[in-house]
C-alpha cells in the first residue's frame, strides 16, 4: 500500500488518492484508487517488463506471498491497484 500511495505523488499529477481495505474469511483485500492522470493502456502494459519500477517490486512482494496484484488505469480516469492476498498461510515464505 505505501508503495502505491508513493506513486501517487510520483506519478499522478495533482490527485487524491483512495484506500480500500477488505477482510474475508479467506484473504485480505487492498485497493488504492487515485484519480489523476492514470497511464495510457500501451504504457501500462509496459510496466510489469520494466525493471527497477514500484509495480514490479509490489508484485514480487505480493506473489511471495501467495497473493495476486494487478494495475493498471481505471474508467473513466487515474489509475488502481488491486492486491489479494490469502489469508491461510499457503504463500508464506519462512
Amino acid at each position: 500500500m505505501q508503495e502505491s500511495l508513493t506513486n501517487v505523488t510520483r506519478h499522478a499529477g495533482p490527485a487524491g488518492a483512495t484506500v480500500r481495505i477488505a477482510y474475508g474469511e479467506k484473504d485480505l483485500t487492498v485497493q488504492v484508487d487515485d484519480d489523476g492522470n492514470g497511464l495510457e493502456p500501451p504504457l501500462a502494459a509496459d510496466i510489469p517488463l520494466r525493471p527497477g519500477r514500484g509495480l514490479v517490486g509490489m508484485r514480487e512482494r505480493v506473489a511471495a506471498l501467495g497473493g495476486d496484484l494487478t494495475a493498471g488505469p481505471r474508467p473513466g480516469g487515474g489509475f488502481r491497484v488491486l492486491a489479494r492476498l490469502p489469508l491461510d498461510g499457503e504463500g508464506e515464505q519462512g
